[in-house]
């Protein structure tokens, strides 16, 4: 009997489910109620386009027709569960890519323990410290389970090419002092005392299997194919090197499962500069992955994927099939409540492309957990309506009209020079804290500030000069490190340096945080000039840590005087997200209005959408547009063409609603 003609592979997914499906081998009805229709339209009337399902789970059980033992031995002799999912979505015209669990694989523990990672103390790696508490095992990708795995993925390519996609999940680097791992780096002339060294090997080790399982996919791939295999749990700071293996990049992220909602915008803002299509996976879970009784509001779930919308990302949920097959109407409801606002959205932002204008500069040894100073950075700049990428020092510059280099990122020769090239084709150049010296010398020649030295410890306070919104007869606290500097010739001061009564000891003190602010001194905090912002202190490892809105303000002062004309002008509550898209027949304006409330004491939960009233919105274009439109609602706004910007006022109360101005 012939097969569903699988859905055009050059078409990238857009709104996706990664139907988890971890199943104990101790479940005796696996896929009982499953119902091929009823699976498909399901998905269908969700407005769901491609649906990740199982071939082989962390139990290291399979789904599919097979002769291997590690079939699941719940599953009916006569039921080829994989193969009907597969089939029934395509014939509705949606994509299947099949998943494989790599490094927790439960039956290959049991059956081969000689194949469990361990570490340099022999304890197994385990996710928990005792063998009677439920945990997975931790499999070593130098032993033989990596050929073991090889002939999984062999059978379930030839038996489903032409694949739409494979997710081969649990791929972080696992160092082990196994036998297989020492023997292998002393054939590569590593030491595997070394705790480097074996952190080295683990990546050659996942760099091969990734190379070795790549070339697998690729030949089961239709030739024009736009996803073929993702490697999950690879960190995004070594996305620019792995990219030689994938055709696509995947964003796991759950803000309620120990992400945040901060991660998704920084790593956002990291991937999409290196052009790969990108998808993002959040969860219908209240938590996260196996949180299976439970859902989260659909605010929280519009939020997330009109985020990943804005961010040029296409969407995914997910969510985990009962063992009996059946799909839940509740979560199909929820998610297809969302996905039909995100189905409409598509359309005015097709063919588009996020317009950033500012870089900001991140050091990839930070990896993908950047720290402070970054997550600082994001959301002050998100605060600001910057429109910005998340960038490399190694990166293309040419495209940014202003790079920002935080504290943490450390300057080299390198760095300056390629900033100093970049100066001298115009750009504009902010520096703060740590990132205004190379070494013992000024990073540029041209700072506003000149005599930068180390400060002695203590505390210290900012009065504010010129800074909208910060009052300039209130010092307010710098916390953490700071340099000494005075103002350079011909530059604007927008904060002085006020110092204490005297510094605070356990034997000098005064109230119960810091000595008062007694008088201004002749240091420079914040100056700028001649398209060069200099900051001596951390402001935003600071502003991250304390949330400070003065350390904000001057950071948008800064970025005022060095981008005096920004993309985008836009006011409403400080909340407000944003992004710009430019597409062949105009320009598009997110604006995404949700605030999550810590309410548990690491959970934070969105309920309600944040209505947006009578908002200024202020948008650069190149020539009078023909209308202006709030989308996907089709309403029709007044608007004013300045020469420059095109000026709207917007209300709108759902949440997310994209301006579109369509080119003249």
């Amino acid at each position: 009997m012939s097969r569903p003609t699988p859905p055009d592979p050059s078409r990238f997914p857009r709104r996706t489910v990664h139907l988890d499906f971890h199943t104990g081998p101790d479940i005796p009805d696996v896929g009982r109620d499953f119902d091929p229709a009823a699976f498909a339209q399901t998905f269908k009337d969700a407005a769901v386009d491609s649906v990740t399902v199982f071939a082989k789970c962390h139990h290291g059980l399979l789904y599919h027709a097979t002769d291997r033992p590690e079939r699941h031995p719940g599953l009916d002799p006569g039921l080829d569960l994989l193969a009907e999912q597969v089939d029934a979505l395509h014939a509705v015209g949606i994509r299947a890519p099949i998943y494989l669990s790599l490094q927790v694989d439960e039956y290959a523990a049991r059956e081969h323990p000689e194949w469990i990672g361990h570490g340099e103390d022999l304890k197994l790696n385990r996710w928990t410290t005792s063998a009677f508490e439920a945990g997975w095992n931790v499999l070593d990708m130098s032993s033989p389970y990596a050929d073991y795995f090889a002939d999984q993925l062999d059978e379930v390519l030839r038996r489903f090419a032409p694949v739409d996609g494979i997710f081969i999940d649990m791929c972080w680097d696992q160092p082990s002092a196994s036998r297989w791992a020492v023997d292998g780096m002393r054939r590569e002339g590593l030491d595997p005392a070394d705790a480097d060294h074996r952190a080295r090997y683990a990546t050659l080790v996942a760099h091969r299997y990734m190379a070795r399982y790549s070339a697998m996919v690729e030949k089961a791939l239709p030739a024009d194919a736009a996803q073929g295999v993702w490697f999950n749990s690879r960190p995004k700071s070594r996305l620019s090197e792995e990219r030689q293996f994938v055709r696509h990049a995947e964003i796991e992220g759950l803000p309620t499962g120990g992400w945040g909602y901060t991660f998704l915008p920084y790593v956002a803002r990291f991937v999409r500069p290196m052009g790969l299509p990108t998808l993002s996976h959040t969860g219908r879970f209240h938590e996260s992955w196996g949180d299976n009784a439970a859902l989260k509001p659909r605010a929280a779930l519009l939020y997330e994927c009109s985020q990943m919308l804005s961010h040029g990302l296409t969407g995914g949920v997910g969510d985990v099939l009962h063992p009996r097959g059946a799909l839940s109407p509740a979560v199909y409801e929820l998610i297809g409540s969302v996905y039909r606002h995100i189905e409409r959205c598509e359309p005015f932002v097709e063919g588009g492309r996020v317009l950033s204008e500012v870089a900001l500069l991140s050091d990839s040894a930070l990896g993908d957990n950047p720290g402070a100073s970054i997550i600082g950075a994001v959301r002050a700049l998100q605060q600001l309506r910057v429109q910005f990428d998340v960038v490399t020092p190694e990166s293309d510059l040419s495209g940014y009209r202003a790079v920002v280099v935080p504290e943490t990122t450390r300057v080299d020769d390198s760095l300056a020079d390629r900033l100093q090239e970049y100066r001298t084709g115009g750009g504009a150049v902010l520096l703060i804290g740590a990132a205004l010296l190379n070494g013992t010398e000024p990073t540029l020649p041209d700072l506003p500030v000149e005599g930068l030295a180390p400060a002695p410890d203590g505390e210290s306070f900012l009065a504010c000069q010129g800074v909208p919104g910060a009052p300039e007869d209130f010092p307010v606290i710098s916390h953490g490190a700071r340099l000494s500097a005075r103002a350079g010739a011909g530059a604007e001061v927008l904060a002085k340096v006020v110092a204490p009564y005297f510094p605070r000891s356990w034997d000098r003190f005064c109230g119960h945080s810091y000595t008062p602010p007694a008088d201004p001194t002749d240091e420079v905090a914040v100056a700028v000039a001649d398209g060069v912002g200099a900051v001596t202190v951390n402001l935003l490892e600071a502003f991250h840590e304390h949330g400070v809105e003065t350390y904000r303000q001057l950071l948008g002062a800064v970025l005022d005087r060095l981008l005096p004309d920004p993309l985008v002008r836009i006011g409403g509550p400080v909340h407000l997200e944003t992004g710009v898209v430019s597409t062949p027949t105009g320009t598009v304006v997110h604006l995404i209005s949700f605030v999550p409330a810590r309410e548990t004491p690491a959970l934070d939960l969105v309920h309600d959408a944040f209505p947006l009233v009578d908002v200024p919105v202020s948008v650069r274009v190149t020539g009078e547009p023909s209308a202006v439109r709030l989308q996907p609602s089709g309403q029709e706004l007044d608007w004013q063409y300045d020469g420059e910007y095109v000026h709207v006022r917007v209300t709108s109360l759902d949440g997310h609603a994209m301006v579109v101005v369509d080119h003249g």
